[in-house]
């Protein structure tokens, strides 16, 4: 059994959503098994980047980006909307950026749409 952690982007995600989603998403972290993550690659896929072996655990509508730590942690990095282009990016192993994180948030888009209408005003 698995220590869960969370990372900053993942426990803020996990907290934006009803608790039901909640409990959801953390039963399947829970359910996480040395012997799952070996035998279940159409569930839990895996890829190397920087030196770190990132596990991707589809969940729902979400996909679930964690790695193990020793002592058996597994420290969850980011927790994405399936279909999202955060999740394309980073499931194609393409660079990510903590800016294009915070670009998937919706207060993100609306700034820049008042941006666009404040230099139609002038």
């Amino acid at each position: 059994m698995f220590q869960v952690t969370f990372s900053d982007q993942a426990i803020g995600e996990l907290n934006k959503l009803p608790t039901l989603d909640q409990v959801q998403l953390i039963n399947h972290l829970s359910e996480i098994t040395h012997s799952k993550i070996k035998k279940n690659p159409n569930q839990i896929g895996s890829f190397n980047r920087d030196g770190i072996i990132y596990h991707r655990l589809r969940a729902g509508e979400f996909r679930i980006y964690f790695e193990v730590k020793p002592e058996d942690i597994l420290f969850t990095h980011y927790i994405l909307t399936q279909h999202s282009l955060t999740d394309f990016l980073f499931r194609f192993k393409l660079p990510i950026s903590e800016e294009m994180l915070f670009e998937q948030h919706p207060s993100f888009w609306k700034y820049l749409e008042s941006l666009q209408s404040n230099n139609h005003d002038e």
